[in-house]
């Protein structure tokens, strides 16, 4: 019998302790993957230095998935915290249901269309036909955990748009687990285990990602939360909540596909500069993975508590809380850029490289950790339009963004071939071109008659 926890609060209010409680559970679930990212590419550093060149290509392309995942997620959420606001919990629910209905078509989708056009996308650019075969055989492979990932992302939008995000933890505590110890044993073949190499990497993954989805299910159950929103009681197609996600989360999912298909491009573009260079970005990917996780927690926390002040009707609040957000936020950039660059030989000594491959890194990470303050800003804004609920002017705002930037990395890395630090500052660019039109339409206040 499920234990049932005595219902908290639907209803947000504006002050530090209520942002840190929802930000502080969410920065640690998105922290755990990561860390699962670079243990991945830790082990697979110290496995072969063409291992970890090719974990860059491959996990982007991975990252395409999950990011549609998280636009489908960033829209449930912005409507599940809007209906909490409102004080309906009945719909929500309904919401849910229709959710997993959509992320389980997409993630068929998504399967079909690695195996169809996989090979050939990749052998338009990665002419190394051993790191091709490899690299597609790997995603093969990987594609398959789609639909754990994309069941497991839904947590997100239930737990967190209903103020209940320190449920995140037991999962994402599970797969890391699951993910390190199953890394280890099958890239090496330690403990009577196949040696499976990079394809290892793959099926920990995916084994990692299933019980992290199971994990949190069950304490879901556990904690009454699915008894209380009524989760699964009527689960069937429901016209009206399907095509209210739909228009809230295309919008979202288009934003999100596109703006790390442009990174999967710029991965593509780097393994013409050679290996060293593939395997120096890979690192930067995960800069911006581990210390970008309280950064993006915040920003979350900004979809989420925008939406549920407008569902209260005190639109007024809102900017007070944008402010707060941006304090916060900025503060924990600042101090990670700063220790980035005291000590980026320690960070980068995990990777077991040469030192080549740190003298390489080292200008790559400078740039990388400015990036990273122009991001704590801009996420905050971009991430409030969100909350509005106005997902086609965020999805607007990418399209223009992404053009910029794909002519930038396409003229620098491409046409002049200059160094990939120049490339990395494509990263400045593209924050920028989010944060003003993002900043100016928050400001505008056209957002205040919004209805979802």
């Amino acid at each position: 019998m499920a234990t049932i926890d005595a219902p908290s609060s639907l209803q947000l209010t504006i002050t530090n302790r209520q942002i840190m409680k929802i930000a502080l559970p969410i920065s640690f679930a998105i922290l755990i993957p990561q860390l699962n990212f670079i243990t991945n590419n830790v082990f697979l550093g110290h496995y072969s230095k063409q291992a970890l060149a090719i974990a860059g290509i491959t996990g982007v392309f991975y990252l395409i998935f999950a990011s549609i995942g998280f636009g489908l997620n960033n829209g449930l959420q912005a409507l599940i915290s809007r209906r909490a606001g409102e004080n309906r919990p009945e719909e929500i629910g309904k919401l849910f249901n229709q959710g997993v209905f959509i992320a389980m078509t997409i993630a068929a989708l998504g399967i079909i269309l690695t195996y169809l056009f996989v090979p050939a996308i990749f052998g338009l650019f990665v002419k190394d036909p051993v790191r091709l075969e490899q690299a597609v055989s790997f995603l093969k492979i990987r594609i398959w955990g789609l639909p754990f990932l994309y069941i497991y992302q839904m947590r997100n939008a239930l737990l967190v748009g209903t103020n209940q995000s320190k449920y995140l933890i037991a999962g994402t505590v599970a797969e890391t687990v699951a993910n390190v110890f199953l890394d280890y044993v099958l890239i090496f073949g330690a403990l009577g285990f196949p040696k499976l190499g990079f394809n290892g990497a793959a099926y920990a993954s995916i084994v990692a990602e299933f019980t992290g989805m199971i994990v949190v299910f069950l304490v879901i159950y556990r904690k009454g939360i699915s008894q209380r929103f009524q989760l699964f009681k009527h689960f069937r197609w429901d016209p009206k909540n399907l095509k209210g996600i739909l228009n809230m989360s295309a919008p979202l999912i288009f934003q999100h596909a596109i703006s790390i298909m442009s990174w999967e491009y710029f991965f593509l573009l780097i393994d013409g500069h050679g290996e060293m260079a593939l395997a120096v970005s890979n690192t930067m990917r995960n800069v911006f993975g581990l210390f970008g996780a309280v950064t993006w927690a915040f920003a979350a926390t900004t979809s989420t508590m925008v939406s549920n002040i407008i569902g209260q009707k005190k639109p007024e609040q809102v900017w007070t809380l944008i402010k707060r957000l941006i304090r916060i936020n900025l503060s924990f950039a600042i101090i990670v850029a700063v220790l980035l660059n005291l000590f980026p030989h320690l960070f980068l000594s995990i990777y077991g490289q040469p030192a080549a491959f740190t003298e390489a890194a080292l200008p790559v990470i400078r740039i990388v950790s400015i990036a990273m303050i122009l991001m704590s800003v801009s996420v905050i804004f971009i991430n409030a339009v969100i909350g509005t609920g106005n997902s086609r002017v965020t999805l607007i705002i990418e399209a223009c963004t992404i053009v910029v930037y794909c002519i930038y990395v396409t003229i620098v890395l491409k046409e002049l071939f200059l160094p990939i630090a120049i490339g990395w500052m494509s990263e400045w660019l593209y924050w920028m071109c989010l944060l003003i039109p993002s900043f100016f339409y928050m400001r505008s206040g056209r957002w205040k008659n919004k209805v979802i």
